[in-house]
């Protein structure tokens, strides 16, 4: 079954997606749109993507040229290993697009056959949220606590400042 067509375009525009897999909460990952689905790599060294290492399905959201949510889709997850047949080619497609790589494409590619994940996101066929079925609020989630975060403090000021006067 074809894509939604909002989802195709989406998905042919998508350099960020939102991906909520296995309970956790979206997470925004940098992705690579390739044959109608959008591919992901994850592992140490790379970008965390909570829950999806143990998922088959995940819930995307994708932005719109305005930077807002415009389509959220159903996704069927599979991951690519270096024996299948399109491995070197989403590899070094991926390797190409990593900004700040710290290595060579050749070197990131052998590193991500042992070390990391490349996860496929195909659309599962599914009616897409659209439009005003979207949520209208911010889906920003606050922040989690954490031992290196600690109260503001008063600025220092050496000297009292004091007002212009008129």
């Amino acid at each position: 079954m074809a894509a939604h067509p909002l989802v195709g375009e989406a998905i042919r525009k998508a350099s960020v997606a939102w991906v909520s897999a296995g309970g956790q909460p979206a997470t925004a990952l940098w992705c690579l749109p390739v044959d109608g689905a959008l591919h992901v790599v994850s592992g140490p060294g790379e970008q965390a993507a909570p829950g999806l290492a143990d998922a088959s399905t995940a819930r995307v959201t994708l932005r719109g040229d305005h930077g807002g949510a415009v389509v959220a889709w159903d996704a069927t997850v599979s991951r690519l290993s270096p024996t299948d047949e399109h491995w070197t080619e989403i590899a070094t497609q991926l390797a190409g697009k990593r900004l700040n790589a710290p290595a060579s494409t050749a070197d990131l590619v052998a590193r991500w056959s042992t070390e990391c994940v490349i996860t496929r996101l195909t659309p599962a066929g599914s009616t897409p949220a659209t439009g005003t079925a979207l949520p209208a609020g911010s889906q920003a989630a606050p922040p989690r606590d954490s031992p290196a975060s600690r109260p503001a403090r008063k600025p220092f000021r050496l000297h009292r400042v004091r007002g212009r006067r008129p």
